[in-house]
Formats: structure tokens, sequence, C-alpha cells
């Protein structure tokens, strides 16, 4: 591992990662992890909305927190919570969730452990 830090004007957000909606901002944990690690922040890219779509992500922990707006996901064996700015997430491994809707100013940070995973529609 090593020592990384990281500006917002050095890494813009990008629109190429899991969900077309969203776009990414990667912090730079992957690279300075090996792969260990993956973390970004995730936000509402304009007039696109969420297809709600069930899905797991084999992984062995996944974080989410709200920095700004706010999410409604479904959680199975759990329901619905809509989760607003401050919430803090613990999405437990292989977790069957869907997003419902989100806020056009949506702002999500991300941390998932390893930094490659799969994503599995169910």
């Amino acid at each position: 591992m090593k020592f990384s830090i990281q500006h917002e004007a050095k890494a813009p957000f990008i629109p190429d990662g899991l969900r077309p909606y969203f776009e990414y901002r990667d912090l730079g944990i992957n690279q300075a992890t090996s792969g260990k690690a993956v973390m970004h922040v995730i936000r509402a890219r304009d007039g696109l909305h969420t297809t709600g779509e069930w899905h797991h992500h084999e992984v062995e922990m996944q974080i989410i927190y709200i920095l700004k707006g706010w999410v409604i996901f479904e959680y199975e064996g759990h329901g619905e919570h809509k989760l607003v700015e401050g919430t803090c997430v613990h999405q437990s491994p292989a977790i069957r969730h869907r997003e419902i809707a989100h806020s056009e100013d949506l702002e999500i940070l991300e941390i998932i452990l390893p930094a490659e995973f799969k994503t599995v529609s169910s």
C-alpha cells in the first residue's frame, strides 16, 4: 500500500461507471491499495433516472455514505429505505437490492472491497 492524496480539480467526474445515470469520481484508493479497495464519489447525471433493476455485488464489504441529496433503495428482507444526507449504510455482501429513485443533486461516497468485483442482475 502507498500514500495517496487527491484533489478534486485533478479527478473529474466521468460517466463510465456501473450505472449510466450516475457519474463517478475515482479517489485513487484502488491504485494506492493495489486493488484491495476502491473508493469513489458517485453523483446523479442531469436528466437521467434509475432503471430499478434488482442486483447484488460479489464483494467482501460495501459501504455507502450520502454526501448530498437523497436516494431510495429497496433491500431484500429489509424493505425500502430513504437515505438522506449523513446516512451511512453497510450493504452486507451479496444482499439483493435496487434503487427506486434519487434526487437530481445526489452525491454518494462509496467504499468497496475488493476494488474489482462482479455485479449480478437478479
